[in-house]
């Protein structure tokens, strides 16, 4: 499994706002292929939003973040951070982690 993390300047909406307005959107991501899951994350105060996804494969990352960095360029946003990790399977099985 290869976990891709987005972190990008957000204005809002939050919340139960965000959820309503971008249900759309969280049904087109989770038809994508190789993605196991997305846990969507926003920082009201840092004015920050993105998400952290487990793919099944890096290929699957790689062309998801090319994708999804091109959508968010298109919508006028920068400082676009994106990072690829791999899970400690041992360590994240004794913190519950969903693997």
């Amino acid at each position: 499994m290869t976990y891709l993390q987005f972190e990008f300047p957000y204005a809002g909406p939050w919340g139960a706002e965000m959820a309503a307005r971008l249900e759309g959107l969280a049904h087109q991501i989770a038809a994508e292929d190789g993605l196991t899951w997305k846990i969507w994350t926003e920082n009201r105060e840092a004015g920050r939003a993105g998400g952290i996804y487990q793919f099944q494969d890096m290929d699957a990352a790689e062309a998801y973040r090319r994708k999804y960095v091109e959508r968010l360029s298109g919508l006028g946003i920068r400082d676009i951070a994106t990072r690829y990790f791999e899970a400690n399977t041992a360590l994240s099985r004794i913190t519950r982690a969903p693997i």
